[in-house]
C-alpha cells in the first residue's frame, strides 16, 4: 500500500509539472471539438497500457508486480504530455478531472463498497463442485446481476464457487464461464444491472424497459450452461478418475450464511446507484435552466450532488458492513485488499489513456453509417470489449437518436427503435466479458480467483476462450435477434 501511495504522489508531481511549463501554457487552447482533430496516435499509450496488462505478467511477472503503478503513470503521462502541448494546459487538465471525477470516482467508489460488503459475507456448506451444482449456481448468480449490478453478485458468489469447487484441479473453465454469464450478460435485466442501462434510463429508457431483454438472456444463458454443463462434466469425471473427492465433513448437506446482515448494506448501495439516476429528474436537484445542481472543479469539469450522494451512500454503507462485522468472517473468505488495489491502479491508466478513443468516438460516431441494429451491436460491443461500456453505449444511443425513427422508445436524445435499443443494450452488456478489461467484475474475478490459487488464463488466454465460446454465439445473437 505503501509502495502504491508513492507511486501515486509521484504521479501527480510529476504531472503537474509538466502541465506547469511555459511551453505548454502558451499553447493556443481550441474551442472547437477536440475530438474532430484529435490523431489517432493519441491512442497508443491505451493499447501500450493494454499490451503491459497483456504480456509483462507472462514475460515479467514479478517486475509487473512491484513495478505496475510506475507503468500505469508512464502511460498516463505519455498522453498527458503530448496532449498538454497540443491542446493547452487547461485543455488538459479539463479532461484529466473529467476522467477521474466525471467517470473513474464513481467507478472505483462502487466497486470499492460493493467489495467490501460481499467480503463480508461468508457462505458455508458442504457444497460439492460437482457440473449439476455449479450449473444451478451460475443461474442463480447470473439471475442476480440484475438486481444487485454484475459487481455486486460476482463479489457476493465467487468465493462460494470457489469454496465449492477447491477439491478439484480443473476448474479454470467454472471461473472464466462465471465471468461471462454473472459478471456480464446477467445484467442485462435492468439499469442496476449495467452501467450503460443506468446511462440510459438517466436519458429516458424506462426502468422497466429492460426486461423485455429476458428472453435474449435466456437465450444466451441456456446455449452458454449447456456448453458449460459437458466442459465441466468432462473436467469433473477426469478429476474422480485421479482419485480426487471432496471433503464433506458431514454426512448430510449443510448451509449456513455468516453475515447475512450485509445484505441490508448491499440495499443501501443498490438504492445508491438508482438514486444516482432518479434524482436528477427532480426538480429539488435541478437550477433553474434544468440543469442539474452540481459542485464546479475546473471549467465544465462539475460533481453533480446526486453523485455526490451516491458516494456517500456507497462509503457509508462499508464502512458500517466493517463495524459491524466480525473479522473471522473475512477470514474465512480469504479477504484481501490485493484484487482491489489492483483493479484500482490499472483502471486510472486506462481511463486516462482511453479518452482520446472516447472523444474521436464521440466526434466521429455519428459518420460511422451505422444504420441496422445488427451494425450497431458489433459496433457498441466490439468497443466495450476495451472501452469504458457506458460512454460507449451514449454515443450509440445518440446516434441512433438521430435516425428519425418515427416508432420506438422516446428518449432525451431522441426517438430510438425498439430493436435499433435492443441491440445497443446487448451490445453494450454482453461484450464486455470479451476482454479482462472490458467489464471492472471481470479483473475482479481474475485477481480472487489468482489470490485462490485458481491458475486463470492470461490475457489472450482469456480472449481465445471468449473467442471460441463467445463470438460464435454473439453470432447466433445476430441472426435470431437482430436481423
Amino acid at each position: 500500500m505503501k509502495k502504491l501511495q508513492r507511486a501515486l504522489s509521484v504521479f501527480v508531481m510529476m504531472l503537474t509539472a509538466c502541465l506547469t511549463l511555459p511551453s505548454m501554457a502558451q499553447a493556443a487552447e481550441t474551442t472547437k471539438s477536440i475530438g474532430d482533430n484529435l490523431s489517432l496516435l493519441y491512442c497508443i499509450p491505451f493499447a501500450g497500457i493494454l499490451l503491459c496488462i497483456a504480456i509483462c505478467p507472462l514475460v515479467a511477472g514479478e517486475w509487473w508486480e512491484k513495478r505496475k503503478p510506475i507503468v500505469v503513470a508512464f502511460w498516463s503521462l505519455a498522453f498527458l504530455i503530448p496532449f498538454a502541448i497540443a491542446a493547452g494546459m487547461g485543455t488538459a487538465w479539463e479532461e484529466l478531472l473529467e476522467a477521474i471525477i466525471g467517470d473513474y470516482l464513481t467507478f472505483i467508489v462502487l466497486l470499492f463498497g460493493l467489495f467490501c460488503v460481499a467480503g463480508n459475507v461468508s457462505l458455508e456448506g458442504d457444497l460439492v463442485g460437482k457440473p449439476k451444482l455449479n450449473v444451478l449456481l451460475l443461474i442463480i448468480s447470473t439471475l442476480l446481476s440484475s438486481w444487485i449490478g454484475t459487481t455486486g453478485a460476482s463479489m457476493l458468489m465467487i468465493r462460494p464457487m470457489i469454496r465449492a469447487n477447491k477439491w478439484r484441479r480443473r476448474k479454470v473453465q467454472v471461473m472464466v464461464f462465471f465471468i461471462f454469464l454473472v459478471s456480464n450478460i446477467g445484467g442485462c435485466l435492468t439499469p442496476v444491472g449495467d452501467p450503460p442501462l443506468l446511462m440510459g434510463f438517466m436519458r429516458g429508457v424506462p426502468f422497466t424497459w429492460s426486461l423485455r431483454l429476458f428472453p435474449v438472456l435466456v437465450f444466451n444463458m441456456v446455449i452458454l450452461l449447456t456448453v458449460f454443463y459437458f466442459i465441466d462434466r468432462r473436467a469433473y469425471r477426469r478429476d474422480i478418475a485421479l482419485g480426487m473427492r471432496p471433503d464433506i465433513s458431514k454426512p448430510t448437506t449443510t448451509f449456513k450464511v455468516n453475515g447475512l446482515h450485509n445484505i441490508i448494506f448491499m440495499i443501501m448501495i443498490v438504492a445508491g446507484v438508482v438514486l444516482s439516476g432518479v434524482l436528477p429528474g427532480m426538480k429539488a436537484f435541478q437550477n433553474a435552466d434544468g440543469s442539474v445542481i452540481s459542485i464546479p472543479i475546473f471549467r465544465s469539469v462539475r460533481l453533480a450532488v446526486p453523485t455526490l450522494i451516491e458516494i456517500v451512500i456507497i462509503l457509508v454503507a462499508a464502512f458500517l458492513s466493517f463495524k459491524t462485522t466480525k473479522s473471522d468472517v473475512r477470514t474465512k473468505n480469504h479477504f484481501t485488499w490485493g484484487a482491489i488495489e489492483e483493479v484500482a491502479v490499472l483502471f486510472i491508466g486506462i481511463f486516462i489513456t482511453m479518452q482520446p478513443a472516447l472523444m474521436i468516438l464521440k466526434s466521429k460516431g455519428a459518420e460511422l453509417g451505422l444504420t441496422k441494429p445488427l451494425e450497431m451491436f458489433w459496433a457498441t460491443g466490439a468497443l466495450s470489449s476495451f472501452l469504458d461500456n457506458t460512454p460507449t453505449y451514449l454515443v450509440f444511443l445518440t446516434t441512433a437518436g438521430t435516425l428519425g425513427a418515427t416508432s420506438g422508445i422516446a428518449t432525451t436524445v431522441g426517438t430510438v427503435a425498439f430493436k435499433m435499443l435492443m441491440a445497443i443494450s446487448c451490445g453494450a452488456v454482453f461484450m464486455g466479458a470479451n476482454t479482462y478489461i472490458g467489464n471492472a467484475p471481470n479483473f475482479m474475478v481474475k485477481s480472487i480467483s489468482d489470490e485462490n490459487g485458481i491458475k486463470m488464463p492470461s490475457f489472450f488466454g482469456y480472449m481465445l476462450c471468449s473467442l471460441k465460446f463467445l463470438i460464435p454465439v454473439f453470432i447466433i445473437d445476430t441472426l435470431v435477434f437482430f436481423l
